[in-house]
């Protein structure tokens, strides 16, 4: 998730590194200036993710890192471009880069500095490819730019598939660099993502659907606003819960259904989080996670045949130990949905959370979400 207060910055103007890395020659230099470009970006752009980083294993940090900062970037589009067109083309751009970058020849570009920096490890730690990666890495891409003009969701299933294909997504990735590969924690990471991402919609309520600063000209005359406003509930649910765009646009909190209709989407993300906590518990205990995983067999989601004959308690606690800071993206989820609750579900009146810091280290001392 992003901060909307950081909508008018732009990664396109990112620093100059090494000028070493024209003839392809990326230095330990250049490396750590993007790392810490990219850390910078997360603190000030995704707060949440800035703080879950320092659960991770160290060597997946450069992997969430980029893959974070790509996120917020692409997040951050539909605010900083003019035209849908010039989206597409900075969406192009990264695509470009992503290509270039898996090839061994990553352009002078933080994100894909670090990202390239974390395929060589991986690649030397497991002695393959990073192909997976690439594939989630697009698919992410595809998503964000078939969501770039910030228009509703037909129904709550395709807001909970945006959830599976935005932060289920990053999650896989995640997991695909520490070399997680379980059908067991892609089915965990597949209900946490998509709570997220329903929390995202949810929180950029009151930034997306006010009115934006109209421009001033020289004279002081406004020439009109930037970009108008979005409500990016769910179409079924609106209509079920009595909600129009212009209402919400006009009243704001005031408006007709308004509560309802989030008070049944987010009903939907926590729905989602239950299950997980649940499947967790299951897990520790050595039982099955209790019902099958939805997108098996898909692409990305095949696995070697050992990871589905069952391991021993020992493995699994010491799989648990490795992979479970990718759990975490789960709780400021649920602290969200807490404080929405409490706000008798208006998401323009949410109050923000103090204590994120402290339940993420209770949350990974006692492997619970």
């Amino acid at each position: 998730m992003f901060s909307p207060q950081t909508v008018g910055r732009s990664l396109w103007r990112a620093p100059v590194v090494s000028r070493q890395l024209r003839r392809g020659i990326v230095t330990e230099a250049d490396v750590n200036s993007a790392r810490k470009y990219c850390e910078k970006q997360l603190q000030h752009g995704d707060y949440d993710a800035y703080l879950i980083r320092r659960f991770l294993p160290p060597a997946a940090r450069d992997v969430y890192d980029a893959i974070r900062t790509l996120n917020l970037e692409l997040a951050r589009l539909p605010e900083t471009v003019s035209t849908p067109t010039i989206g597409r083309f900075r969406i192009q751009f990264w695509r470009d880069t992503i290509d270039k970058t898996f090839a061994g020849n990553p352009p002078r570009e933080p994100i894909s500095i670090l990202l390239h920096n974390a395929i060589t490890a991986i690649k030397a730690r497991e002695g393959g490819s990073a192909s997976s990666l690439k594939f989630w890495i697009l698919r992410l891409v595809n998503t964000r730019e078939k969501h770039m003009e910030d228009q509703p969701f037909p129904s709550l299933a395709a807001l909970e598939e945006y959830g599976e294909n935005t932060y289920a997504t990053l999650m896989y990735m995640t997991l695909a660099s520490m070399s997680v590969r379980s059908m067991d924690w892609d089915h965990l990471a597949s209900h946490v993502g998509k709570a997220c991402g329903i929390v995202a919609i949810l929180r950029g309520i009151p930034v997306l659907a006010a009115p934006s600063k109209p421009i001033q000209g020289p004279s002081g005359a406004s020439l009109g606003n930037t970009k108008a406003p979005a409500l990016l509930l769910p179409l079924d649910v609106m209509a079920e819960s009595g909600v129009r765009e212009e209402d919400v646009f006009r009243h704001g909190p005031d408006a007709e259904g308004l509560q309802d209709a989030v008070f049944k989407v987010a009903t939907r993300a926590n729905d989602h989080l239950i299950t997980a906590r649940e499947m967790l518990g299951n897990l520790k205990a050595g039982k099955s996670l209790g019902h099958d995983f939805e997108h098996e067999g898909e692409i990305g989601h095949v696995y070697p045949e050992e990871a589905s004959t069952g391991v021993s308690s020992r493995s699994e606690q010491a799989l648990r130990d490795r992979a479970f800071g990718v759990l975490l993206e789960g709780i400021p989820a649920g602290d969200y949905l807490a404080r929405l609750e409490k706000a008798n579900f208006d998401p323009f009146r949410v109050k923000s959370s103090w204590n994120l810091p402290w339940q993420l280290w209770q949350a990974s001392s006692r492997q619970k979400i």
